[in-house]
């Protein structure tokens, strides 16, 4: 039985709220706030980077479970921010937990869903007995030009999942997966700032893959929403999981425990990871979670976890995602943009 033996989460402690964003551009920030059901999103420190959040978010993980991190046979962190761009951040993780040398590890890209393609590599090695243990990540400190439609969602944070055999909290029932070459999102080498391809962002990129692989999944396993206790889904915006969320046949009740963009924006390779967290910090035993991830370019990820017993014994030996909604501070946008790197000198 293959599993999450933990997980852990960091989201950074800024925020800047829809209203001082829309201020900047003279937009009218009751509109975009409806449009894109976001309030507020999570902002970096200026010393907060992919690294430092796949790092806290690493610790919590192995903190959770007690992880010896000797026990870690790889490392991979999914990431379109990472902080080099030859000079891989899985090291600087390695490294910060106190991993052996005879890991493997990689940096993961593939959009918002490189986290969880490094959950399905780490399950691969997991199940072929080659390593006891593999540390799957997600983390973003997310990018938008200024004044894009982007720039209200684009938030940070990460989460950490150790992935296992023993002593489980969630068992991985299946996985299935929808991938095309869909050219609704892309960053060239030496861009500061991504693109999007505006009608391609909806329909034939986010509906059609994360709708595509969940079917799938439920196609390979018989079951049906009514099945599940909850639903978690890449969260670009607020609309778009919940309209994905009714096309499947699932109630906003299933959705709404793992629903965090509202809070903290659209964190890319973690934000549906961060929903599988909160979600899991809530599930009773027995319980069963989908989760389906989506990243552009484009493809998507969905998984079948059901809840173990052992999910009350660890769930409050680390910070819950709760306590980084809680734990705030409000920036206006002149100290975000320096906190984003926005004004250069």
């Amino acid at each position: 039985m293959i599993g999450l033996v933990s997980y852990g989460v960091y989201v950074p402690s800024y925020r800047i709220r829809v209203e001082d964003i829309a201020k900047q551009w003279g937009e009218n920030p009751a509109n975009i706030k409806s449009g894109l059901l976001v309030e507020e999103k999570a902002v970096p420190d200026l010393d907060e980077d992919t690294a430092t959040i796949a790092v806290e978010a690493a610790r919590a993980a192995i903190r959770r479970a007690n992880i010896d991190p000797n026990d870690i046979g790889a490392i991979y962190v999914g990431s379109e921010s990472h902080p080099y761009a030859v000079k891989p951040t899985a090291t600087i993780v390695a490294a910060a937990i106190g991993a052996p040398t005879s890991i493997t590890a990689a940096d993961f890209e593939f959009a918002c869903k490189a986290g969880t393609a490094a959950i399905q590599t780490s399950m691969g090695l997991v199940a072929l007995n080659k390593i006891k243990y593999g540390l799957a990540i997600g983390a973003d400190v997310s990018q938008a030009s200024p004044g894009d439609a982007l720039e209200y969602a684009a938030g940070a944070g990460g989460a950490a999942f150790v992935i296992g055999q023993d002593n489980i909290v969630a068992e991985i029932e299946e996985f299935a997966s929808f991938t095309t070459d869909t050219p609704d999102f892309w960053r060239r080498d030496l861009q500061k700032y991504p693109e999007h391809g505006g009608r391609f962002t909806g329909e034939p990129a986010y509906f059609r893959h994360t709708i595509s692989a969940s079917e799938a999944l439920l196609e390979k396993t018989g079951l049906k929403p009514t099945d599940f206790d909850f639903a978690v889904f890449h969260q670009p915006n607020g609309k778009f999981p919940r309209k994905a969320a009714k096309t499947l046949g699932f109630t906003s009740e299933q959705l709404k425990p793992g629903l965090m963009v509202t809070h903290i924006g659209n964190t890319y390779s973690a934000s549906s990871l961060i929903g599988l967290a909160a979600t899991l910090d809530q599930a009773s035993p027995s319980q069963r979670i989908l989760m389906t991830s989506f990243g552009s370019g484009a493809g998507s990820d969905a998984f079948v976890f059901r809840v173990t017993d052992r999910i009350e014994e660890l769930r409050e030996r680390a910070p819950k995602v709760e306590e980084f909604l809680l734990s705030k501070k409000y920036l206006d946008y002149a100290a975000y943009a320096k906190h984003q790197g926005k004004i250069r000198m």
